[in-house]
């Protein structure tokens, strides 16, 4: 054990008394050594930031890139990189005072007048109300097909896991258009009046 080592285990042992066990004692010097250890590694820099790379021929004449010596390799040559470089991004307003207004439309962006944007609502309104009725329409015809979940036989499924899979393919069909319905009549609650 080192002169350093024992000075510190023996100040940290005084203070506790000298009443700790045997392990302790032990112990203690390898605990204060691994963390110097670990202080030393991590001041270090690190070695892959500052390697060279070498590009070098494999099998079937396919280049390899390395880092570090190749060793006795023939068909290796160093590599000239530039520098990396780092362009820090610019930074956007993420907390707004309460003093400052938010954020404003550039002077350029065009302007709609409220009587082209009404246009637009009710056109959006009326396309989205079709759609939904054409949903609708599709929904009723499928759950009639199924017949919750037990429909018709065709003559083709004369094998019973045909008829299973049409039987699957229906279910899925309905769960979609279903779900279909219910974002077109999400998408008309959210447009302003």
């Amino acid at each position: 054990m080192s002169v350093f080592m024992k000075a510190i285990s023996n100040r940290f042992f005084s203070m506790a008394g000298g009443a700790l066990p045997h392990q302790m004692r032990v112990g203690f010097p390898i605990l204060v050594t691994m963390a110097a250890v670990a202080l030393a590694a991590w001041a270090m820099p690190a070695a892959a930031q500052s390697s060279d790379v070498y590009m070098c021929k494999g099998a079937n004449g396919v280049p390899e890139y390395r880092n570090g010596n190749p060793g006795n390799s023939k068909d290796c040559k160093k590599l000239s990189l530039p520098d990396v470089v780092t362009v820090p991004g610019t930074r956007t307003g993420g907390t707004a005072s309460s003093g400052t207004k938010a954020a404003a439309s550039p002077t350029a962006f065009p302007r709609v007048d409220s009587a082209t944007q009404k246009n637009r609502d009710s056109e959006r309104r009326s396309v989205l109300e079709q759609e939904l009725q054409a949903e609708e329409a599709k929904l009723a015809g499928l759950r009639a097909e199924y017949n919750n979940g037990e429909p018709e036989r065709q003559g083709g499924e004369r094998n019973y896991q045909k008829y299973l899979d049409r039987t699957a393919r229906l279910r899925d069909d309905v769960s979609r258009s279903e779900a279909n319905v219910a974002s077109l009549r999400r998408e008309l609650s959210n447009l302003k009046d």
